[in-house]
């Protein structure tokens, strides 16, 4: 249990070809991995396959749809910045700015976008207001001109610029509320004709902020803050997570939402659950997630459905057998 503490037990070594700069298509073509706890079985397999282990469960999917997060401007005296919108905060917005700015630095972009930065927070993270003619815009608006004028925020870890396919690829089928600047990943792997095929299918909504990449930067996990993301979750989905069916959470996003409706039982507000071993899920049945990062809240949170031994077992096998791994990559189901 003390090994379980301490974040650089979650680490391993990933080839760097293993890293899926991009996605497999069809969707649906992708490598899954299956981990039968009741049997403590490995099964390699495809993701079309996938209904073959769980087709009978309810399905809980993030309806969250990604925007282009990312645009790039210049300072109003100079110099080239480049902006990640993260959320809405109140009236005005958090982001993430590379580039050096100040309090009342006023930074500009195509289409006549403005942003003025209002506050520098502590954690590297910016608020301003975006204003377009002089006046403030609302979150509709501006995702309206981030339609036209801003890129798919794709993971720090892909290292290369979006691309057209991204618009397609980087998003779920079935993502419909804007709002994440981070795709939920396991969805990715759903095509229309496979999504048809499953009988149960329910939707929550939980926008992912780009705080999924944040590094775990304590040494003790106890110690670590948990960003925290908006949800919803409709009563029609709330009716299946407090009844006696078998939930499969498509993706850690409805693993952590689910499990926070089932110890709070909130419809919507600001969920920062940290799933880890010693918080381990009360609810979800089974999880469908990707492969994540060495020591990330998203390892831990695998680990806690199965154990940090058996997680760090499972990658390497996974590794063995040349998985892709990360946002692009291959699928892994907990049964």
């Amino acid at each position: 249990m003390e090994c379980d503490l301490l974040v650089k037990n979650y680490d391993y070594d990933l080839p760097e070809e293993l890293i899926a700069k991009y996605p497999i298509t069809p969707r649906d073509k992708a490598k899954l991995l299956v981990y039968d706890r009741a049997k403590d079985k490995i099964i390699h397999t495809t993701f079309r396959n996938i209904l073959d282990f769980v087709g009978e469960s309810h399905f809980i999917f993030n309806n969250t749809k990604v925007i282009k997060a990312r645009i790039y401007g210049v300072k109003e005296t100079g110099g080239r910045v480049e902006l990640l919108l993260n959320r809405p905060v109140n009236d005005k917005y958090l982001v993430y700015i590379r580039g050096k700015v100040k309090k009342g630095t006023k930074l500009l972009f195509d289409k006549g976008l403005v942003a003025e930065v209002i506050e520098l927070l502590p954690d590297g993270s910016r608020i301003v207001d975006f204003r377009l003619n002089n006046k403030s815009l609302s979150f509709l608006e501006l995702v309206k001109i981030l339609e036209e004028i801003g890129h798919v925020p794709l993971p720090p870890y892909i290292k290369r610029n979006d691309e057209k396919i991204d618009e397609v690829e980087y998003q779920s089928v079935f993502a419909k509320k804007e709002g994440a600047v981070a795709a939920p990943t396991a969805s990715l792997h759903f095509t229309k004709e496979l999504l048809e095929k499953i009988k149960n299918k329910h939707y929550l909504t939980l926008h992912v902020g780009a705080g999924t990449f944040k590094p775990v930067e304590v040494e003790n996990i106890k110690e670590h803050k948990m960003h925290s993301e908006f949800f919803e979750i409709p009563l029609e989905t709330a009716k299946i997570i407090e009844s006696d069916e078998e939930i499969v959470a498509v993706g850690t996003t409805v693993a952590r939402t689910v499990e926070y409706y089932a110890r709070e039982k909130k419809l919507r507000g600001e969920c920062d659950l940290f799933l880890n071993p010693l918080n381990p899920p009360i609810r979800v049945n089974h999880l469908l997630t990707n492969f994540h990062l060495p020591k990330s809240t998203l390892i831990m949170l695998v680990a806690s459905f199965i154990g940090r031994e058996k997680t760090l077992e499972i990658y390497k096998e996974a590794i063995k057998n040349r998985y892709r791994f990360y946002s692009y990559g291959d699928a892994m189901l907990i049964i």
